[in-house]
């Protein structure tokens, strides 16, 4: 009944908005009656992951802040305070962290798509001005114009700026740059309670440091400042491949304390053919690799390292010898080293190609249980262990990643939750188990609820007797995110109450949960 009620107020409520301002609002099925489903509705209820469908009762397409500043301050002054509000970006989130059930979504890729472009002199800075809707694929495409580019990445570039911001976004060039929230300058927020605000390291930074890894809890990030660099012409991109955990790892970490001679880093599991095969979609070389697999009661595990140099016009950079000078301190399989060159763009689209072979194989609308893990140094062998006690190589689908991150190149001040520090540990590592189970390969509703499950004894186990902490974290119950938290907690609780003090934004997390909401959890 109250949820009825609620839906009513929030009906009401957009009836009186659509005939006084310029919002442009697209009302939900019970609106309009059954099964008159309009697709950005749909989109609005799902996510990547495709594990929860929770349908909001409106969705907003704003065309600047202001018009999430009206909401969200017409909301935290109304009777209508409990209904919830989210922020999906490119829906590329896992277990419905974008989505409001029963509220209202904000559509974020409706925001204007503006670029504008400060190229610094010498020794100044160069920054871009990004709505938090526009995709990092469209900032690449730009600033390439310039000669310039961001320095830190996501593998995806498909996602909008706002959306990796609210979480951290790292990928293999984190090593050396920091995540992608270790690269902004300034962020334009609008906060649950509607107030839009312009914050830096200097200027408000307490809501500046919350918001970024924040994960939607405490405002809406509609620009971003983002540090840009030089774009290099070409990449040497290189892939060695072991069948050695111990060897494997050692290199990489070899290779992460080469910040001058290198440019991204990262690794991966080979568990089978599957695996093999669909990571070398984008890789245009060929890898006249062909290893034993061993059987399914005995497999054989193997590893690949892969790693970049960039090759940028203002300096005199020979990437072969750069190459040979760093793979003559590597202890990969012999003959097992594969060089190609690529076009900077082409190297770092290189998710792309994958995802459209998949698109043609039908395995990119399928379900993704995945998982992501930071693992501290000190625990990296006993979670291999663990995830290879769980994981069946011979029909595990999907890809495994792994590869080490720098501690001192995150700001702690920020929201994200990484493990404690061991001793002097400078190395930690992220792990991505980027699962896919497809319905029509007989992974039915049951089949999903196992992977699931596994994964969040994986997660639970080694947070227990390591200290990996999950990225892009889900927790079923709020407990787990105050242990997830830690003593991070009480900040966090804090900046919620100061920022968003009706607990408005970010539903889908389940962090602070609200008595009409359903429970969370898979």
């Amino acid at each position: 009944m109250e949820i009825a009620m609620v839906c009513a107020r929030v009906s009401l409520f957009i009836l009186i908005l659509s005939l006084c301002s310029p919002y442009k609002f697209i009302q939900s099925p019970m609106d309009f009656g059954p099964l008159n489903l309009l697709p950005t509705t749909t989109t609005a209820s799902s996510d990547f992951g495709r594990i929860l469908f929770q349908p909001p009762s409106a969705v907003l397409k704003p065309q600047s802040s202001r018009d999430i500043s009206l909401l969200l301050s017409f909301l935290s002054g109304s009777s209508l305070s409990k209904v919830t509000v989210a922020a999906r970006g490119a829906g590329h989130s896992i277990h419905g962290q974008a989505q409001a059930l029963d509220g209202i979504v904000v559509e974020m890729c409706s925001l204007p798509s503006e670029i504008e472009f400060y190229k610094g002199g010498e020794g100044e800075i160069s920054y871009a001005d990004v709505s938090g809707g526009v995709m990092w694929i469209e900032l690449l495409e730009q600033s390439l114009k310039l000669g310039l580019a961001p320095r830190s990445w996501t593998d995806y570039l498909y996602l909008t700026v706002g959306g990796t911001l609210s979480n951290a976004g790292i990928s293999g060039q984190t090593f050396k740059h920091g995540p992608q929230i270790s690269n902004v300058l300034q962020l334009d927020v609008v906060t649950g309670r509607g107030e839009i605000v312009t914050c830096s390291p200097s200027k408000d930074a307490d809501l500046f440091n919350a918001v970024l890894g924040g994960l939607g809890q405490f405002g809406i990030i509609t620009r971003a400042r983002i540090l840009l660099q030089e774009a290099p012409k070409k990449v040497k991109w290189v892939r060695a491949f072991y069948d050695d955990f111990g060897t494997f790892s050692k290199d990489q970490e070899l290779l992460v304390s080469m910040p001058d001679l290198l440019d991204y880093v990262e690794g991966f599991i080979v568990l089978n053919e599957q695996s093999l095969h669909s990571s070398s979609v984008a890789f245009p070389a060929n890898v006249n690799f062909s290893p034993d697999f061993g059987t399914k009661n005995s497999p054989k595990i193997y590893y690949c390292i892969e790693f970049a140099v960039h090759d940028y016009q203002n300096k005199d950079t020979n990437l072969e010898q750069v190459v040979e000078v760093i793979s003559k301190q590597m202890s990969h399989m012999v003959s097992q080293l594969y060089c190609v060159e690529v076009s900077y763009f082409d190297f770092l689209n290189r998710v792309r190609m994958e995802e459209m072979s998949l698109r043609r194989l039908g395995m990119w609308e399928v379900h993704h249980p995945w998982l992501n893990m930071f693992v501290p140094k000190a625990g990296i062998n006993t979670f291999r262990d663990l995830l290879m006690d769980d994981i069946s190589p011979d029909n595990f689908v999907g890809l495994i990643l792994i590869y080490p991150l720098l501690r001192d190149k995150w700001d702690t001040n920020t929201s994200v939750v990484l493990p404690d520090a061991g001793s002097t540990d400078r190395v930690m590592y992220v792990v991505g188990i980027l699962r896919s189970a497809n319905p029509d390969d007989g992974c039915s509703h049951q089949c999903l609820q196992d992977l699931l499950r596994r994964h969040r004894r994986i997660a639970n186990t080694a947070g227990a007797r390591i200290g990996a902490k999950q990225y892009l974290g889900h927790h079923p119950t709020p407990s787990g995110w105050h242990q997830h938290f830690g003593w991070r907690w009480e900040r966090f609780a804090e900046c919620k109450a100061r920022f968003d003090p009706l607990r408005t934004l970010g539903p889908g997390q389940g962090i602070f949960p609200r008595s009409n909401n359903a429970a969370y959890g898979s």
